[in-house]
C-alpha cells in the first residue's frame, strides 16, 4: 500500500511530464524543451492523473499527524480540480489573468538561461509555441461545441495580451524578440531567432482568429450566476462559504477602513480629504522615486532590509529563503504584481514582479505595503518556506498544495502584520496599507456583486437598490480603492474572468485573524506570535476550512 509521500512523488513526476509549464514553476528538471498538449486529450490526460491519484489516496495510510494532513490537503485540492473540470472550466480559460497563452508566455520567464545547453532547450520550447496555441484554439472550439462560450470581454482582454506578446503595436517588438535578444551569442543565433518570429507570429494570428472567428460566437454575458460562482469560490478558497454573508462582511470591512483612511488623511494634513491627502503624499518627492530601475532596486533593497530585520526577530528565516529578486515585469499582462515562487531546488530564487504600465514615476506610499504582500512576510515567506520542509511536507504539499484563499489571505493578513509590528508607522505608508485593504473589501463587493448580480444596499450612497454591472463597479471600484483608472478596469476584467478569486484575499485573512483571534483566547498569557506563525506556516497550503481545523490544534 503506498504512502501519502510515494503517491504524491508520482503524482508531480506524472504532471510534470503531462504539464512542462508546471514542471518549469516547480522546477522539475528535464521538461523545459517543452510545452503542455493544451487541446481537451491534454486535458483529460491531467485529468486522469488526478483521478488516478485520488484513487490511491483512499488507501494511503493515516499513522502520523503529518500523513492525515497530507492527505487532507492533497484530497481536496483534486477534488476541487476535477468539480472545475466537470462544470466545464476547461473550456472556458480564456481570461485576462491566467489563461493558458498567459501561461505559455509566463513559463519562459522562469527558465534557466545560462549556458549554451539552456539557450538550446529554450528554442526547443520556443518552436513548440505555435502548436500549443493551435491545440488552445482546438479547446475552444469544442467549448463551442459544447455551449460553453467564454465571455466577450475575456476574448478581447486575452487578444490585446495576444497583440502586445507578439508586438503588433506600432515600433514595439515582440515578447519573444526581446527574449532571445538576452543570448550572448554563438551557435544557437539563428534557431532562436527563426523560433522567436515563429512564436510571436503565432501570439498575432491568435489575436486575430479570437477577434474575428471567436468573438462572434462568444458571450456577451459577463456574470457567473450563483451555481458556478459558489464553485469557483470554493476551488479558490478551499471553504464553503454563505456568498450572501460574505457580500454584506465585504461592505462592512469596507466601512471600517474607510473610517481609519479618513483618520490616517486627517494627521497628514489637518481636515485633509483623501483625494487632498493623497496629492499632498505625491507631490512630496521625498516619497517618489523616478525612473523604473531606480524603482526596481528600491524594491529590492526593502524586500533586502525586511529579511535582515525580520529573521531571528518575528520569524526564523531559513539561508535558502533570504534571496528574492525583484523584477520588473514584461508589458503585456495584467496590472497587478505579482509573486514567483524557488524552483524545487532553490536553484531559481523567489521572484516578485512589477508591471510598470509604462509609469517612470512611482509614489511610495502604497508601494510599501504591496512590497511586504509579495515578498516577506508575505508570499515569498510562505511560499519559500513550504519548499524548505522537504523533510515533513509531501511533494505535493510542498510544489502543487497551493490555495489562494490560503495564500492570499496570508499576504493581505502581512500586510496588516507589519503595521501591527511598527513597520507602517510613517502615515503616507499606513494609508498606503489601508488602502490595498479597501481595494480587496471592494473586490467582495463588487466580485459577488457582479456574478450574482447583486442589489447594491439601499443604505448606501453609491446607486442604492441598482444591480450591479460592470458599467456600475469600474467608477465605485477607482473611488472607493483610491487605485489609478487603467488598474482598475484591468482588475474588472479580470474579476469577471475568474469568478470566486477576487474574494480569496480578504475572505482568507478573515480565516488568518479569527485562528489567531481564537488561539489567543485559548492561550492567554502564554500566547507567542513568533511561535503561532511558525506552526501556522509551517502547516503548508491548504483550502481554508481545513486551515480553521488545523488552526484550533494550535
Amino acid at each position: 500500500m503506498a504512502t501519502v509521500h510515494e503517491i504524491a512523488d508520482r503524482y508531480i513526476e506524472q504532471m510534470a511530464a503531462s504539464d512542462p509549464i508546471s514542471a518549469t514553476d516547480w522546477g522539475v528538471a528535464g521538461h523545459d524543451d517543452r510545452l503542455p498538449d493544451l487541446s481537451p486529450t491534454g486535458l483529460e490526460e491531467q485529468a486522469e492523473i488526478e483521478r488516478e491519484a485520488l484513487l490511491a489516496l483512499a488507501g494511503a495510510p493515516r499513522e502520523s499527524q503529518e500523513d492525515r494532513i497530507a492527505v487532507e490537503v492533497m484530497e481536496e485540492r483534486l477534488r476541487a480540480r476535477l468539480e472545475m473540470r466537470e462544470a466545464g472550466e476547461d473550456y472556458l480559460s480564456l481570461r485576462a489573468l491566467g489563461s493558458p497563452p498567459s501561461s505559455v508566455r509566463q513559463v519562459f520567464d522562469l527558465m534557466r538561461l545560462e549556458s549554451e545547453e539552456d539557450w538550446s532547450v529554450a528554442a526547443a520550447r520556443l518552436r513548440a509555441v505555435p502548436r500549443a496555441l493551435e491545440q488552445f484554439r482546438a479547446t475552444l472550439v469544442e467549448g463551442l461545441s459544447r455551449g460553453l462560450p467564454c465571455a466577450a470581454r475575456q476574448v478581447l482582454a486575452t487578444a490585446t495580451q495576444c497583440d502586445a506578446w507578439g508586438g503588433r503595436e506600432d515600433g514595439s517588438r515582440s515578447f519573444f524578440t526581446t527574449f532571445v535578444a538576452h543570448y550572448p551569442g554563438g551557435p544557437s543565433r539563428r534557431e532562436l531567432a527563426d523560433a522567436a518570429t515563429a512564436a510571436a507570429g503565432s501570439y498575432l494570428e491568435l489575436a486575430s482568429w479570437l477577434r474575428t472567428e471567436y468573438l462572434p460566437a462568444s458571450s456577451s454575458k459577463d456574470a457567473a450566476g450563483r451555481e458556478r460562482y459558489a464553485l469557483g469560490s470554493r476551488y479558490f478558497t478551499g471553504a464553503d462559504l454563505d456568498l450572501d454573508d460574505t457580500y454584506d462582511f465585504g461592505w462592512a470591512e469596507l466601512h471600517r477602513i474607510e473610517d481609519r483612511m479618513a483618520a490616517v488623511c486627517d494627521e497628514i494634513a489637518p481636515g485633509a480629504s483623501r483625494k487632498e491627502a493623497i496629492e499632498r503624499i505625491e507631490a512630496d518627492p521625498a516619497l517618489v522615486i523616478e525612473g523604473e530601475e531606480a524603482f526596481r532596486r528600491w524594491n529590492q533593497e526593502l524586500i533586502d532590509k525586511t529579511i535582515s530585520e525580520l529573521d531571528g526577530v518575528h520569524f526564523d528565516i531559513a539561508e535558502p529563503i533570504r534571496r528574492c529578486e525583484a523584477m520588473i515585469a514584461p508589458p503585456g499582462g495584467p496590472a497587478a504584481m505579482y509573486y514567483t515562487g524557488p524552483s524545487e531546488d532553490f536553484s531559481r530564487p523567489g521572484r516578485t514582479w512589477y508591471p510598470t504600465l509604462g509609469k517612470t514615476r512611482f509614489p511610495l506610499w502604497r508601494e510599501v505595503s504591496i512590497c511586504f504582500h509579495e515578498g516577506v512576510p508575505g508570499h515569498h515567506l510562505q511560499i519559500a518556506q513550504v519548499l524548505y520542509l522537504s523533510d515533513r511536507l509531501t511533494r505535493f504539499q510542498r510544489l502543487d498544495g497551493f490555495t489562494s484563499g490560503h495564500g492570499e489571505g496570508w499576504a493581505l493578513y502581512a500586510e496588516r502584520l507589519m503595521g501591527e509590528l511598527g513597520y507602517l508607522e510613517t502615515p503616507a505608508f499606513e494609508l498606503g496599507m489601508l488602502s490595498a485593504q479597501a481595494m480587496r473589501a471592494t473586490r467582495v463587493v463588487v466580485d459577488i456583486g457582479m456574478h450574482l448580480e447583486l442589489a447594491i444596499p439601499d443604505g448606501e450612497a453609491y446607486h442604492p437598490g441598482e444591480r450591479w454591472t460592470a458599467e456600475l463597479a469600474l467608477p465605485f471600484a477607482i473611488e472607493r480603492s483610491s487605485a489609478p483608472p487603467d488598474f482598475m478596469a484591468s482588475e474588472i476584467d479580470r474579476y469577471l474572468g475568474l469568478p470566486g478569486q477576487a474574494i480569496s484575499y480578504k475572505v482568507g485573512e478573515r480565516f488568518w485573524l479569527e485562528g489567531r483571534k481564537a488561539a489567543m483566547d485559548r492561550k492567554g498569557a502564554a500566547f507567542d506570535l513568533k511561535d503561532f506563525h511558525r506552526y501556522a506556516l509551517d502547516l503548508g497550503g491548504m483550502g481554508l476550512d481545513q486551515l480553521a481545523r488545523e488552526l484550533q490544534r494550535y
